[in-house]
């Protein structure tokens, strides 16, 4: 059984920063690839960002290119999503998930494992 557990979300003014963090167990996680989503009320879970298992392959949602950074530390079996410049559209719940297929997906359908994810408000 896997377990991902989100943590760094927290209430920011807009231009601020934010780390988030999401620890794995019970898989071997360098062999997955990780994304993180975001969901605010009201709207559909939306593609953030995504970092291949070996982390040479990143992609990232066009909102956040060049704000966002995924980055991945497979000895520590963590994700991280440094977030910079952060704006109030910013604002939603932030999932990290995980994923058995070869290719670097953006879509949720794809991701096999969810955490119960760390809400992110971003105040004007």
């Amino acid at each position: 059984q896997v377990q991902l557990v989100e943590s760094g979300g927290g209430l920011v003014q807009a231009g601020g920063s934010l780390r988030l963090s999401c620890a794995a167990s019970g898989r071997t996680f360098s062999s997955y690839a990780m994304g993180w989503f975001r969901q605010a009320p009201g709207k559909e879970r939306e593609f953030v960002a995504a970092r291949s298992r070996s982390g040479g392959i990143t992609r990232y949602a066009d909102s956040v290119k060049g704000r966002f950074t995924i980055s991945r530390d497979n000895a520590e079996n963590t994700v991280y999503l440094q977030m910079n410049s952060l704006k109030p559209e910013d604002t939603a719940v932030y999932h990290c998930a995980l994923t058995s297929a070869i290719v670097v997906p953006t879509t949720p359908g794809r991701y096999d494992y969810w955490g119960q994810g760390t809400q992110v408000t971003v105040s004007s």
